[in-house]
Order: C-alpha cells, then sequence, then structure tokens
C-alpha cells in the first residue's frame, strides 16, 4: 500500500493543528512530537480530530462542553488522568460545572469500579475543584 501524496498529508496535519488550535488553544507536546515524527499518523488523527471537535457552527452535533466533558469521562476511564484534568479544564472553560463533572464521573465509577475512582476519577475532580474556586 503507498503512501498519500504529500499535499494530503500536509493539509490533514494543518487541519489538525488548526483543531487543537481553535479548540485547545495549543498542541500538546505529544502530538507536536507525533507530527513532526509520523506526520502521516497526526495527519489521520488530526482529520478525525477536526471532524469530532467541529463547533456546532461547523456542522458538529455535541456542542464543545459535551465533547470535552466526554474526552474527560473517556480518559478517566481508561487512567488518563492528566489528559482528564485537561479535558475538564476545556470543559469548564465552556460552561462545564463541578457537579456536572462531578455527576459523570460517578457514571465512569459505575461502568469502571471503583478503581476508576481511586486511580484517576478522584483526581479530576479535585483538579476541577481547584480551577472553579480560582
Amino acid at each position: 500500500m503507498s503512501e498519500p501524496p504529500e499535499d494530503v498529508t500536509e493539509a490533514a496535519v494543518a487541519a489538525g493543528i488548526a483543531s487543537f488550535m481553535q479548540t485547545f488553544g495549543r498542541v500538546p507536546e505529544n502530538f507536536r512530537l507525533m507530527a513532526e515524527h509520523a506526520p502521516g499518523a497526526f495527519a489521520g488523527y488530526g482529520l478525525m480530530r477536526s471532524f469530532a471537535m467541529r463547533g456546532e457552527a461547523e456542522g458538529g452535533a455535541l456542542d464543545l462542553k459535551t465533547k470535552e466533558l466526554v474526552f474527560a469521562l473517556l480518559d478517566t476511564l481508561v487512567g488518563q488522568t492528566e489528559a482528564a484534568k485537561r479535558h475538564a479544564e476545556a470543559a469548564m472553560e465552556h460552561g462545564l460545572t463541578v457537579p456536572e463533572l462531578a455527576e459523570g464521573l460517578v457514571q465512569v465509577m459505575m461502568v469502571g469500579g471503583i478503581t476508576t475512582w481511586n486511580r484517576s476519577g478522584a483526581e479530576v475532580l479535585r483538579h476541577a475543584v481547584e480551577r472553579a474556586e480560582r
């Protein structure tokens, strides 16, 4: 199987970077590393992210608060605590409240068990409470 044309990869990388900048304000280090050293992989991820993170004005079905909350909850479920905290912060920037996050984290615990709370959920909620108090 051949590689996609370079211009297609470059356009997809640019779309992924633009998506991060628009919704997150920066490209996280791990993704910058991927874009530099595995641009084809980042291109695919970037296109997927551009689709998933579209705002409602661009045809997205869910608002950005909800999308960031979903990522925070999924990252909590798989133990990606730092990513969950970043997504919770982003959701809060779009209006997520601490009670909404707490309720979602309880749902995660119901699916993933108490270990998800002890490993990640409590820390994510603690971080959100501290951020809300600033």
